[in-house]
């Protein structure tokens, strides 16, 4: 059985090297809708996949990004400077972040947090399914397993500032993902 969580968040971005002038050229933002879908082999003692309440630590994942430059790695140090400087909410990440970019970064890192929740009500085995990244209303990406063998990065490559940490409301929920 496979259920679905929907959150959402505005971001910020550039997207360098695609085709579109704009959008490799300019700061600009999207109101996303993440997706994440996990998939069991069987139903928990509450007839479910899982408990939504068990995701918070994806929430918090997530809602990183929220009203947030992300900002790819590969960036000139002067833009990088500038970034930091005008911003107090950048996560620093290793791919463009693109729709596509998002959806592998995010599938990678919610594959991990799902694998460390401990199971305390008959869950079955549950796995992260895929990964669908809304960036506008006509258009997405959709990650799953089979698509990690296309990007080559760790979590120590993932970097959120201080602007970022400090809203938190588990402030060592990174920590843990780090240190299973």
């Amino acid at each position: 059985m496979i259920i679905r969580k929907k959150f959402r968040f505005e971001g910020a971005h550039i997207v360098r090297n695609c085709t579109s002038q704009r959008c490799r050229e300019n700061i600009h933002g999207h109101s996303y809708e993440v997706e994440v879908f996990l998939k069991s082999d069987q139903l928990d003692n509450g007839f479910m996949v899982m408990d939504f309440v068990r995701l918070n630590n994806v929430a918090e994942f997530i809602h990183s990004f929220d009203h947030s430059y992300t900002l790819w790695d590969k960036e000139t140090e002067d833009v990088k400077e500038a970034i930091y400087r005008i911003n107090t909410r950048v996560a620093e990440i290793p791919v463009s972040p693109s729709a596509e970019g998002y959806a592998l970064l995010f599938f990678f890192v919610i594959d991990l947090i799902i694998a460390n929740i401990s199971l305390v009500n008959g869950e079955g085995i549950v796995k992260l399914h895929a990964v669908r990244v809304h960036e506008t209303l006509s258009g997405y990406a959709e990650a799953s397993a089979e698509d990690m063998s296309l990007v080559r990065f760790t979590l120590a490559d993932i970097r959120f500032n201080e602007g970022i940490k400090k809203e938190w409301k588990d402030k060592t929920w990174w920590i843990k993902v780090n240190n299973p």
